[in-house]
């Protein structure tokens, strides 16, 4: 109970104090760096207070500055803030449209330069791919989480084929995540926090993209849950 409660405190402070910051950063900084850097920071500050540990296997694949569609399980709240703090490169969120309308954190979210996926309407998510390769072309990373919510019961669930369509638009690399441990401090289910644990991060061989085209779309997405449940394997899964 008091570490959820020093958790929910964090998370309401940081977001506040961060979320000014933002403001008076945003007119120097349209690209949405130094934001992100202060997401970095708060995605350390939620885990700190979890005392959660955390480990990267696989730095070593990400050869350059990207860009790069990273694609991940996804378990947890915390998979947020294990990714912002610890994928050390700059990259931009795919999120649903729902995130953007939540005060100051949704406001925090456009001003990183975060990408809304609306999903209300085919010509709204189209609209919304269009803005992901926009982004992407300029040389900025995406991550994803292919599923689209959170696992129920911690396995990998169906995929949607938006991300994979935005890869085959893109033309760039897709690296495979496998997070572990996340669903244990926080499962969907609950805002409480039941553990501190130890989460594992395993980043997977990139997957080309490049010549592909729509009709690939199917065995791409097949390839990338391929790279992500062998991932889970490596970390323990």
């Amino acid at each position: 109970m008091l570490r959820t409660l020093l958790v929910w405190t964090t998370i309401v402070l940081s977001t506040t104090i961060l979320g000014i910051l933002a403001f008076f950063t945003f007119p120097f900084d349209r690209g949405g760096d130094v934001v992100h850097l202060y997401a970095r920071l708060w995605g350390k500050s939620i885990l700190w207070a979890s005392g959660v540990k955390v480990k990267v296997r696989g730095l070593e694949k990400i050869t350059s500055r990207g860009p790069y569609i990273f694609m991940s399980n996804h378990l947890s709240a915390y998979d947020i803030f294990v990714l912002l703090a610890h994928l050390p490169l700059q990259f931009r969120w795919l999120a649903k449209a729902e995130l953007f309308r939540i005060p100051i954190f949704g406001w925090a979210m456009s001003t990183a330069g975060y990408i809304s996926l609306d999903r209300s309407s085919p010509r709204r998510a189209y609209r919304s791919m269009e803005e992901a390769a926009r982004r992407i072309h300029e040389g900025v990373s995406v991550v994803i989480f292919p599923e689209g919510t959170r696992s129920r019961d911690g396995r990998l669930g169906p995929f949607m084929k938006g991300g994979f369509t935005l890869a085959v638009k893109a033309q760039v690399p897709v690296v495979p995540l496998a997070i572990k441990g996340t669903y244990e401090i926080m499962p969907p289910h609950t805002k409480k926090v039941l553990s501190r644990g130890e989460v594992v991060v395993v980043i997977g061989d990139p997957i080309e993209t490049e010549g592909l085209s729509l009709r690939d779309r199917d065995k791409l997405m097949e390839e990338v849950r391929r790279g992500i449940e062998e991932a889970l394997e490596e970390a323990g899964a």
